[in-house]
């Protein structure tokens, strides 16, 4: 399938009975105890590079899965009313979170969304399914949107994440902060 993960294990003799893993670019950092045997840290390393990945892949779902979760989230909140065609991952989209076509009713996401919060994710998706229902940024746009229940806590995410990689968020017409696209 796919190669094994670069993992640096990082013993420490401070720490007694945890042990935890984190993505350091393309290097997993497993930290544990230097009590453990070498037979324990292999243990361990294994277990937490599992876990890591697995959490990773929550985080990235495939776009056959953004396409699931899509359909879902129109029932939810949209009363079934935005039905997608497609949506998937690109590239290509430094300026915007997600973009919508509604005459083929695609709709992208831009893989920077890739890792944060899934709530978030969700946000955007919503936010695109809306355009399916109106095109513009009008009120009855933000109605839509707003019957996600964690939206204005997500535009407030997008804003502090552009803030803190010092990028200029989308803005939205308007004038609502935290705009998609």
């Amino acid at each position: 399938m796919g190669t094994d993960p670069d993992v640096e294990v990082r013993r420490s003799k401070r720490r007694r009975r945890t042990v935890s893993a984190y993505r350091d670019g393309d290097r997993i950092v497993v930290m544990v105890p230097a009590t453990l045997t070498r037979a324990q840290e292999a243990e361990w390393v294994q277990r937490m590079v599992s876990r890591l990945e697995r959490s990773e892949r929550r985080k990235r779902p495939s776009d056959e899965q953004l396409l699931a979760r899509a359909r879902e989230l129109n029932d939810v909140y949209l009363g079934g009313l935005a039905e997608p065609e497609s949506v998937r991952w690109v590239e290509n989209q430094r300026s915007r979170w997600g973009s919508c076509t509604p005459g083929d009713r695609a709709i992208r996401l831009s893989s920077r969304l890739q890792g944060m919060p899934t709530w978030v994710i969700d946000y955007v998706i919503v936010h695109e399914l809306a355009h399916l229902l109106e095109p513009g940024h009008d009120e009855k746009f933000w109605a839509w949107v707003d019957r996600y229940p964690k939206a204005e806590r997500a535009k407030g995410f997008l804003v502090g994440w552009s803030h803190a990689a010092d990028v200029e968020p989308p803005s939205s017409e308007g004038g609502s902060e935290g705009g998609v696209d």
